[in-house]
C-alpha cells in the first residue's frame, strides 16, 4: 500500500530483458530511501508494486524484476538506461496519508494528449488506453499518475463532441481527464518532463470500485427477487408506492 507522495526519483542504471522471463532493473536512488529496506520489501516504481531483489547502501541502488505481464500493462517496458522514475516506498504505521490509497496495481496506461501552461502551473490532459476506467474518474477525485497522487481537474467521459481542443491532440469523441501540477509539484515527479504522445501509468480509486461493486450486487440481488417481469427500478418505485398507501 502506498499513499501516492512520491518520495524522490531514481534514475535506471541498467536493465537486462529476457523474452520470456521478463525485465531486471537496477535503480539508482538517493540513500534514505534504502535507510531501512528490507529484501522483499515492496516498492512503488512509476506507480507499479514491485519487490526489492537486491540492493545495496553503497553506492544506494536496488534492483527489482518486471514480469512479462506487467510490461504488457504498464509503461515499464519502455523505460531506457539513464530513464527517470518516480520511486514511493510502502506505508508504514506511523506514515502521513497525504495523498490517498494507492495499491500500485495499474488499471491501464494513459497517453498525453494536450499539455498548456497555466501561469507557472501545467495542465495536462490524459486519455486512457482502456476507456472503461473513466467511470471511476470524476472531477476533484484522485487518480494516481505514474505513483503520484493527483487531483482531476477536469473530465470528459467521451461520446460526440467530446474531442479536446488542445495543441497536439488527436481524435474525436474519445473520453479523457485532466491534472494540474503547481510548480513544486513539477521538480519532484516525472510526468512533469513529458510531453504529447508520452504514456503514463494509471491506477483509479479503489474507493469507486467497491462502491460500483456493491451497489451492482445489491441491484442484482433485488432483480433476482423480482417477480412478475419487469426492471430493477419499477420494482423499487413499486415498493416506494405500495408503502406510501400502506401508511394511509
Amino acid at each position: 500500500m502506498f499513499t501516492g507522495i512520491v518520495e524522490c526519483i531514481g534514475t535506471i542504471t541498467s536493465l537486462t530483458t529476457n523474452p520470456t522471463t521478463g525485465t531486471n532493473l537496477t535503480i539508482s536512488t538517493p540513500a534514505f530511501l534504502l535507510s531501512d529496506a528490507h529484501l522483499g520489501d515492496s516498492i512503488s516504481i512509476n506507480g507499479t508494486c514491485l519487490t526489492i531483489t537486491t540492493f545495496t547502501l553503497s553506492p544506494p541502488q536496488f534492483t527489482v524484476g518486471v514480469s512479462p505481464e506487467t510490461l504488457r500493462r504498464t509503461n515499464l517496458g519502455r523505460l531506457e538506461q539513464n530513464s527517470n522514475v518516480n520511486l514511493e516506498r510502502a506505508v508504514s504505521a506511523n506514515t502521513r496519508m497525504g495523498g490517498h490509497f494507492v495499491q500500485g496495481h495499474v488499471d491501464t496506461v494513459a497517453t498525453i494528449v494536450g499539455v498548456e501552461e497555466d501561469g507557472e502551473a501545467r495542465i495536462l490532459r490524459f486519455r486512457p488506453r482502456d476507456s472503461g476506467v473513466l467511470r471511476f474518474v470524476v472531477e476533484k477525485g484522485y487518480v494516481t499518475i505514474d505513483g503520484a497522487s493527483l487531483t482531476v481537474t477536469r473530465v470528459e467521459d467521451g461520446g460526440e463532441g467530446a474531442g479536446g481542443d488542445k495543441e497536439g491532440e488527436e481524435g474525436e469523441g474519445k473520453g479523457w481527464w485532466e491534472v494540474m501540477l503547481i510548480a513544486y509539484t513539477q521538480e519532484k515527479v516525472v510526468t512533469a518532463g513529458k510531453g504529447v504522445g508520452d504514456e503514463v501509468n494509471v491506477e483509479v480509486d479503489m474507493v469507486g470500485k467497491y462502491v460500483e461493486k456493491s451497489v451492482r450486487g445489491y441491484l442484482e440481488g433485488l432483480d433476482g427477487k423480482a417477480k412478475g417481469g419487469g426492471g430493477v427500478l419499477e420494482k423499487m418505485v413499486e415498493r416506494i408506492i405500495e408503502r406510501k398507501m400502506n401508511a394511509r
